[in-house]
């Protein structure tokens, strides 16, 4: 018989508890200990949920120096199965994708995770993927979706950013962490943007290969990648919507580049695009994973930041902006504005968001159907303005991630 879930924690608990527990978590890559937290029960169901939700399981189960109780360590077991599973069905797509897009004489760059598993800087499977990004050239969006669609993809939406695709057969979504089954999409980009908060910063330039090959390409190099990392980090910071997962990602390249590539990743490639976005993410890494961010990197970072993002950001921990944060803010993400009418902007947007704004949260819901448990997306906008208003709304991610957790039954 199982055991019965643990009920739901009063909304000041569960998110001090989401606070205390992934701090904890996170020190305990610079700062290893030797002895199990002092964690009840509900909080060992929740730290599960954290390092799902931080990406951060398997790397737990392998870096870990305590065991924890039997659920938990079921639990980090049970995650580097289903990953090792996972990482050999992306190994399959990725092959697959490169094969189709050579037939059709077409070039594109695998980003993000994908190329950081061609670097090797993980074990296999320590680093989950939800989704194969790549960046492909406008004139060749519509061939490689037809490419994409010849997999057994569908597409099931687009943003301002990019085209969703996923499997036409799709299995019932795991939502305790990682799952082999678990869908996954195909996300093709013709830019690489970040709108902070409402200003685009464009860094296509700098990862687009000059010279690309049919096929699947890596980006030119690691200050490309590095990069990428840094820019996807300060859009997830803005939204807070980091993964513990981003941080490790930026230390391990961070960890590769020379004296000379730092000075090449801070140049400023013309009056438009200084790095004045890049310090939050940078110094956030450097907080949690001190050796592998050198502190001159940072400081120059710093020196181009504005001041107010700048005090904000030296006042952030990984709860602040990561998914551990419970509360739905307003307008998160309102101090990288680098005017008062930006600012503005930023605020209308929220308050008065236009129709391809409010067609995305339709498609937020669509491809994340479990997401409809917690009701937010469903309810009209001015009703949300009125629990912003008014109330403490959770986030429906966070809610459904520890919802799932606490379902798994006690230690």
């Amino acid at each position: 018989m199982n055991a019965p879930p643990i009920p739901m924690p009063p909304f000041e608990v569960l998110a001090e508890a989401l606070r205390r527990i992934t701090e904890h978590l996170a020190r305990e890559f610079a700062h290893p200990t030797d002895s199990n937290p002092d964690w009840g029960e509900t909080d060992w169901a929740i730290a599960r949920s954290v390092a799902a939700m931080q990406g951060i399981s398997v790397l737990l189960a392998n870096n870990l120096r305590w065991s924890g109780p039997p659920a938990w360590q079921a639990f980090l077991a049970e995650q580097r199965v289903q990953c090792l599973l996972r990482h050999e069905r992306i190994g399959a797509l990725l092959e697959r994708i490169d094969a189709a897009v050579r037939e059709r004489r077409i070039g594109c760059v695998a980003l993000k995770g994908s190329a950081l598993r061609a670097l090797g800087i993980y074990r296999p499977a320590e680093r989950p993927m939800a989704d194969v990004d790549l960046l492909v050239a406008p004139e060749d969006l519509p061939r490689t979706a037809a490419a994409v669609a010849d997999l057994g993809y569908v597409e099931a939406g687009s943003s301002q950013r990019h085209r969703i695709f996923e499997p036409r057969q799709k299995h019932v979504l795991r939502l305790a962490g990682e799952h082999a089954d678990n869908p996954l999409r195909i996300e093709l980009h013709t830019t690489v943007t970040e709108e902070l908060p409402v200003r685009s910063v464009d860094i296509t330039g700098r990862v687009q290969r000059s010279a690309i090959k049919p096929g699947v390409n890596t980006y030119a190099d690691l200050v490309s990648l590095l990069l990428h990392l840094l820019l996807h980090a300060a859009g997830n910071m803005r939204s807070h919507s980091l993964r513990q997962i981003q941080l490790h990602d930026i230390a391990a390249v961070a960890a590769l580049l020379k004296q000379d590539d730092w000075q090449r990743l801070l140049e400023r490639p013309n009056r438009e695009e200084g790095p004045w976005w890049m310090f939050p993410p940078l110094w956030l890494a450097a907080r949690y994973y001190p050796e592998h961010v050198p502190s001159g990197a940072v400081s120059a970072a710093r020196a181009a930041c504005p001041r107010l993002l700048r005090r904000a950001a030296e006042r952030q921990s990984l709860t602040h902006v990561s998914w551990s944060n419970l509360r739905i803010h307003a307008f998160p993400g309102i101090e990288w504005s680098r005017t008062p009418l930006e600012a503005a902007r930023f605020i209308r947007s929220r308050v008065l968001p236009s129709r391809r704004s409010l067609g995305e949260l339709d498609v937020l819901l669509e491809t994340n159907p479990e997401f409809g448990a917690v009701p937010w997306y469903g309810v009209s906008h001015a009703s949300r303005i009125f629990r912003w208003l008014f109330s403490h709304p959770p986030r429906v991610q966070t809610m459904v991630s520890v919802s799932a957790a606490l379902r798994d039954g006690r230690s």
